[in-house]
């Protein structure tokens, strides 16, 4: 590994192929690359959220989460392997119980943005959904993807949910901005006889 890892350019990919951790070699257009680059990129936008200030609990969890992403990155490079271990999706859930208790409830949607740390995690959360549905076409489509362990699935889903509440968590109180879907004047002003006619 240590040799693999020095030697950074090794001109084996030139062809549009790479190769896999079991030695054999695929299109770098196959769905299992597809799905390894998604996870790869989640990972690298964790590492640009970790650059933000957060709380020391949560970049704990963070890094943790970086390392079950590289476990997921381990089995997707080498087929029939499994690195992750329920563990992980415990502590996910765990979070995810924790930090929304100590939310105010929503009362619409919410736009991405506020702080920062709270817009990088949108991100975050946006590209955990894209590498779950490229995992999901990669069992369909890969002879033998369906086989593949579920768990991988579960904790992308799981992540992604965490990322939503993350980044409530790291918005500054009054920062969050709801979905405006009442797009009809008269429609608001129904449903809102309070308002001053000046504001309808």
């Amino acid at each position: 590994m240590g040799n693999r890892l020095s030697a950074i350019t090794t001109r084996t990919g030139d062809s549009g192929t790479t190769g896999l951790g079991d030695g054999s070699r695929c299109s770098k257009a196959a769905p299992r690359i597809d799905a390894l680059g998604e996870v790869d990129e989640l990972n690298a936008h964790l590492g640009l959220l970790l650059c933000e200030p957060v709380p020391p609990a949560v970049r704990t969890l963070l890094l943790q989460v970086q390392q079950d992403l590289f476990n997921l990155g381990g089995e997707l490079a080498v087929p029939g392997m499994n690195l992750l271990e329920e563990a992980a999706l415990e502590r996910l859930d765990q979070a995810i119980a924790a930090h929304n208790a100590e939310l105010p409830a929503l009362r619409e949607f919410i736009l991405p943005g506020g702080t920062r740390a709270a817009a990088q995690a949108h991100v975050c959360r946006t590209v955990a959904r894209r590498a779950e549905r490229t995992l999901v076409r990669l069992r369909e489509q890969e002879p033998g993807g369906a086989e593949a362990p579920s768990l991988a699935l579960r904790l992308l889903n799981r992540l992604s949910d965490l990322l939503f509440v993350l980044a409530r968590v790291l918005n500054e109180p009054g920062a969050e901005v709801y979905w405006d879907h009442q797009r009809d004047p008269q429609r608001k002003a129904r449903q809102d006889p309070d308002r001053p006619p000046s504001d309808r």
